[in-house]
């Protein structure tokens, strides 16, 4: 078969920016009802007033419509959006059940603000439309789709390469220490780990705003209290464990209370809640992806022996160091991705819709006035900040040019554009590595497609015939391994 036959194929059975449209997909099905169910039972009553408690329940996105200037509501599709400089957009409705005294009333639908929509995506207008049909609506039919439309301008959200969450990197210094990162995920926040093994046998850990803490007072933190344990849980290899002495040496805690205070001191914390404030960040930020609970704590102190004995390993030889610009050791988040994580954020946030849902509630209330669910959210905070960073590009966790203006300079420019990665590294320094083709890029990303200047290596595109798989939740992959293990016995 010519090549220009397969490329056909593939834009007709496959298309060009399909991962993305069915990233969107999932966060429409999936994503926007995990946040919900992460935010639970919502107390907003206040001191002296009856026991007030709200639910949220199932969540649902319409179609886009437009509101005509007479007040009439109806729907509206891409074209008239770009001609008329308008948001293709669409209202978004949650379940709330209001919970008085212990005793659930009637529920409410209320809307909660509107929500950009992916053209081509399943709840776009002309998904399901015929090339007949599409023409008539002034809509190429080979238009690929995948991109929003804001305030009548087009806006691609680019992929964003990063580093795989929730996996130990092992790597080697020129001094001869060895470093390990593991970017900690558990819905959407991520917490950054640096453990740190000098040419000398120490070793330290680096989380939250902990720096350098010896790795055995977090152990005996954790629950380990004795050197005997401490050992036992790392290896009972004896080489292992020589090279880990020193570490014992070191350290002079002898009880978990020892350990807590010693952390505390470290980050001089007042000594009347510095239990409660240490116990709160090794719950809260250390290794959050294993659990965010006090019973966590044990699996937390498995996991950082197991790092700890492979850290030895490696450094005597016997275990291979990784290498972090090997492409098994990335991720890319795809549109779904990211909106989930700006909408957990501006729903979940400090100033975030909850926040100020509990602050009007309560506000009203001290007036002497019972509000309506509706009144006390504010549905245009939720549109305003979701538009601004599809608008600007400046994207929750200090990323930049996330959302960037579609180039129709030409169709291959177009399709070129929707399928960029960008790296986050910052393009004033060298990072020589991270810039270089690696051999693990063949087939996956284009090995010469990429602008000269200081963001050459740095912004890449994808293959010409390639795919990204979407990820699997939590309770998929545990069912898989259950399912393995099930077998294997």
């Amino acid at each position: 078969m010519p090549f220009i036959d397969v490329i056909n194929a593939f834009e007709r059975d496959r298309g060009w920016v399909r991962y993305q449209i069915e990233s969107f997909n999932n966060f429409i099905d999936y994503g926007l009802q995990k946040i919900i169910d992460e935010v639970g039972l919502i107390d907003i009553g206040q001191d002296g007033f009856e026991d007030f408690k709200i639910k949220f329940g199932k969540i649902r996105v319409e179609k886009p419509m437009v509101k005509e200037a007479d007040g009439s509501v109806r729907l509206i599709f891409p074209n008239e959006a770009r001609t008329r400089n308008l948001t293709y957009i669409a209202p978004m409705y949650v379940e709330i059940i209001p919970v008085f005294n212990g005793i659930q009333e009637r529920s409410e639908d209320v809307h909660i603000g509107d929500l950009p929509i992916m053209v081509k995506s399943k709840l776009c207008n002309i998904s399901e439309m015929s090339s007949d049909e599409l023409i008539k609506h002034g809509e190429d039919p080979a238009d690929p789709g995948g991109y929003f439309i804001v305030n009548g301008t087009e806006r691609a959200l680019v992929l964003i390469e990063e580093i795989a969450s929730n996996k130990p990197i092992f790597e080697e210094g020129d001094d001869g220490s060895i470093k390990v990162r593991v970017n900690s995920e558990r819905s959407g926040f991520k917490q950054r780990h640096l453990v740190e093994m000098s040419a000398y046998g120490e070793i330290t850990i680096s989380f939250a705003n902990i720096h350098r803490l010896p790795i055995v007072v977090l152990l005996k933190a954790l629950g380990v209290e004795t050197d005997k344990a401490v050992c036992d849980l790392i290896t009972s290899e004896e080489r292992i464990l020589n090279s880990f002495y020193i570490n014992l040496f070191e350290s002079n805690i002898i009880s978990t209370e020892e350990a807590i205070d010693f952390i505390g001191r470290k980050l001089k914390i007042s000594e009347d809640y510095r239990v409660d404030r240490v116990s709160q960040i090794l719950d809260r930020y250390l290794l959050p992806h294993l659990g965010q609970e006090s019973a966590d704590r044990a699996r937390k102190a498995k996991y950082i022996a197991r790092i700890v004995k492979r850290t030895i390993k490696v450094q005597m030889g016997e275990a291979p160091k990784d290498d972090i610009d090997h492409y098994s050791n990335k991720r890319l988040l795809m549109s779904g991705d990211l909106l989930e994580n700006l909408f957990r954020s501006i729903l979940l946030g400090r100033w975030g819709l909850i926040a100020k849902m509990t602050y009007n509630y309560q506000k009203l209330i001290k007036r002497g006035k019972i509000p309506s669910l509706q009144s006390i959210i504010e549905a245009n905070t939720v549109t305003k900040q979701i538009l601004s960073s599809l608008a600007t590009g400046n994207w929750i966790g200090g990323l930049t040019g996330v959302s960037q203006r579609l180039d129709r300079s030409s169709y291959r420019k177009t399709i070129s554009h929707l399928r960029s990665v960008v790296s986050p590294l910052t393009t004033t320094q060298e990072h020589f590595r991270a810039r270089q083709i690696h051999p693990t890029e063949w087939g996956r990303l284009c090995p010469a497609e990429t602008p000269e200047g200081s963001s050459i290596g740095l912004r890449k595109h994808l293959a010409l015939l390639s795919e990204i798989t979407p990820g699997i939740s939590a309770q998929k992959e545990m069912e898989i391994m259950k399912l393995v293990e099930n077998k294997c016995k």
